[in-house]
């Protein structure tokens, strides 16, 4: 079994829908494969795959490398995928599935100036977006740190056209609101960040607040915008 590292947190029907898109993500991953496999949703709203078959071991590699894996023991020096679940002004609390969150402290989020409120806001950061993480034992008094790959994919996002980043909806409902308030023209594409966490990113010409003001109301989610 694979215990993925994204969160399905929606109820009603976004909960089947999103299940639905998660079934399909799995299936495109994994389905050419000779394997049986199963998608299930634990307690704590982290996916399980439950794999049999020849290629079980290459199926759940394959996942593993496409979401990241919630596990249940951590070790320090080793990166994981945690969702963010929370933040104040001592840093982030990550989710990685083990019940007590894990703790980035503010010094070490590598992120530049401002408080963990102004770092997030900043970089978009929708709660449960899914952040790798270079973990220590808080018990041998280290700390846990955002991974210099994630610190870098943050920065490349000030870096571009900009973005509007959005939670609590699937890849195929952000792209059909774009779509259907009109503003197809004004996007390259939708990055999936996690199953319901995605990134708009803008063409040259495209003012991320204005599309934020723009579609939000079609949209009962969380909106942040990077603006280069």
């Amino acid at each position: 079994m694979v215990v993925l590292a994204t969160k399905l947190y929606v109820e009603g029907d976004a909960r089947d829908r999103a299940l639905d898109s998660l079934r399909s993500l799995v299936d495109n991953e994994i389905g050419d494969l000779d394997v049986e496999y199963e998608v299930g949703i634990r307690h704590d709203d982290f996916p399980s795959v439950t794999i049999d078959g020849d290629d079980a071991v290459v199926a759940r590699n394959v996942l593993r490398e496409e979401f990241g894996e919630i596990v249940p023991d951590l070790e320090a020096g080793e990166t994981y995928v945690g969702t963010l679940e929370s933040w104040d002004d001592d840093g982030f609390a990550l989710d990685a599935g083990q019940g007590e969150g894990v703790r980035i402290p503010a010094a070490e989020l590598g992120l530049g100036p401002g408080s963990p409120g102004q770092i997030r806001e900043r970089y978009g950061l929708v709660q449960h977006v899914p952040l790798r993480f270079v973990y220590e034992d808080p018990d041998a008094e280290g700390k846990s740190r955002l991974a210099d790959e994630e610190v870098d994919r943050l920065y490349e996002w000030t870096r571009g056209t900009g973005r509007l980043n959005v939670n609590s909806a699937t890849r195929a409902e952000v792209r059909a609101t774009l779509n259907r308030a009109g503003h197809a023209q004004d996007y390259v594409t939708v990055e999936r960040l996690g199953l319901l966490e995605q990134s708009v990113l803008c063409t040259e010409d495209t003012d991320p607040p204005g599309l934020l003001a723009s579609v939000g109301e079609y949209l009962p989610a969380e909106l942040r915008c990077v603006v280069p």
